[in-house]
């Protein structure tokens, strides 16, 4: 069976509740997890407030902790369940590659990780991090709706 599930999030609400899920999965089969968030790069032309208004190091340095904020929450869910966790903070501008290769790396066998559910024209444009892992991933991944 799995021993060691990713949880990737972006903080959203949906992503919390797969977390959740995820997290009494591996509960139920004494699995660890590893959760993780990815943080876009830096750029200097872009047209994120965040990154017009901050120099490079105020931006890296509220980007981490932004994203070690969510990997605690995580971490401390984790830990309520008695499950053993790990985190890891990516930096990328493309999440489901962070995704991907975190889950390689660390030798991750099963990905949980929510679906927001946008449909129509605001879906296709947008995309979906979940599709893209869906697609890209050769590791088996659990989708939390």
């Amino acid at each position: 069976m799995y021993k060691r599930i990713l949880l990737p999030t972006d903080g959203s609400d949906a992503s919390e509740r797969a977390l959740l899920s995820g997290i009494d999965f591996a509960k139920s089969i004494g699995a660890e997890v590893l959760a993780m968030t990815a943080v876009p790069e830096f750029h200097t032309f872009t047209t994120d407030a965040g990154m017009l208004e901050q120099t490079r190091d105020e931006y890296e340095a509220a980007s981490r902790a932004r994203g070690q904020r969510l990997l605690d929450a995580v971490s401390a869910a984790a830990r309520d369940a008695g499950v053993p966790c790990t985190s890891v903070l990516a930096v990328s501008d493309s999440p489901y590659e962070a995704i991907i290769s975190t889950a390689r790396a660390n030798h991750c066998d099963l990905i949980v990780m929510a679906s927001h559910g946008r449909k129509g024209i605001k879906g296709l444009l947008l995309g979906s991090e979940t599709q893209k892992v869906l697609v890209h991933s050769a590791i088996p991944v659990m989708v939390h709706r």
